[in-house]
């Protein structure tokens, strides 16, 4: 299989500090793999970095085999597509217009949305079980169905890559099993895609990979049965192994 996202020796980071150094990973064709570890070790500016929100601080990162700094922001964006963790528009927009802001990098300048544009968005919609909320206004969603609406404006781009960061967050427990059934049935479907979460269960139920995360390296990446021990979860997370054993009854 090809790698369709390399890093090799990446540094990330922001102007006045640096996050993580020397990262090697890949990221290979219908694969589920999952980022974790605890909150700010650097996940979210991963995957910033590696969609060029947040500048390259050292290091090489390809893209389909191609420099990430050789692809245009269109180009890029109607390869890999992002679910943020949180997006509050203050417009009135209405579920179907959000959706079909996932089109505006198929589109030219001054260009409007086709016939054939409106119903890929109405193909989202139903593909993620929110056909009825169509007309309904965004801001006045609830944070799952909000959650649902921004993972089919990623599916409206039609990428290849899907990066999601956390996608199951502040999401009630029917939500984030709807979201990690979508997920599961997404790679079926052919998608790429590259997460970060904070349920080691979930972790386990969805990925084929799993890189863990700790204070800014690599401390593992391989399978779940492999990664999600107790040994490399107490480490990340700063608990007893004690803790873990008791809470996460599946892990060895």
């Amino acid at each position: 299989m090809s790698n369709l996202i390399e890093l090799k020796n990446v540094t990330i980071g922001y102007t006045d500090r640096l996050i993580a150094t020397h990262l090697n990973l890949c990221l290979q064709d219908q694969q589920i793999v999952c980022l974790l570890g605890a909150n700010g070790c650097g996940k979210t500016t991963l995957l910033k970095t590696i969609l060029a929100i947040l500048p390259l601080k050292a290091g090489q990162i390809f893209i389909n085999q191609i420099p990430l700094a050789q692809w245009s922001k269109r180009a890029l964006a109607q390869f890999i597509a992002y679910v943020p963790q949180t997006h509050n528009f203050v417009f009135p927009f209405t579920t179907q217009e959000m959706i079909l802001m996932g089109r505006s990098m198929h589109l030219n300048w001054y260009s409007v949305p086709s016939k054939k544009d409106l119903e890929i968005a109405q193909q989202c919609m139903a593909r993620v079980g929110i056909s009825h909320l169509q007309s309904r206004t965004y801001s006045r969603l609830s944070g799952g169905e909000k959650q649902l609406v921004l993972i089919a404006r990623a599916l409206a781009q039609q990428p290849t890559i899907l990066i999601m960061d956390e996608p199951t967050a502040s999401l009630d427990y029917g939500n984030q099993i709807r979201v990690l059934e979508l997920i599961k049935s997404f790679r079926q479907q052919g998608l790429t895609i590259l997460l970060t979460m904070h349920q080691p269960e979930h972790v386990f139920d969805i990925s084929d990979r799993v890189i863990l995360f700790d204070q800014g390296k690599i401390l593992a990446d391989d399978t779940p049965a492999t990664c999600l021990t107790i040994d490399n979860l107490s480490k990340i997370y700063s608990l007893d192994k004690s803790i873990i054993s008791k809470n996460l009854r599946f892990i060895k």
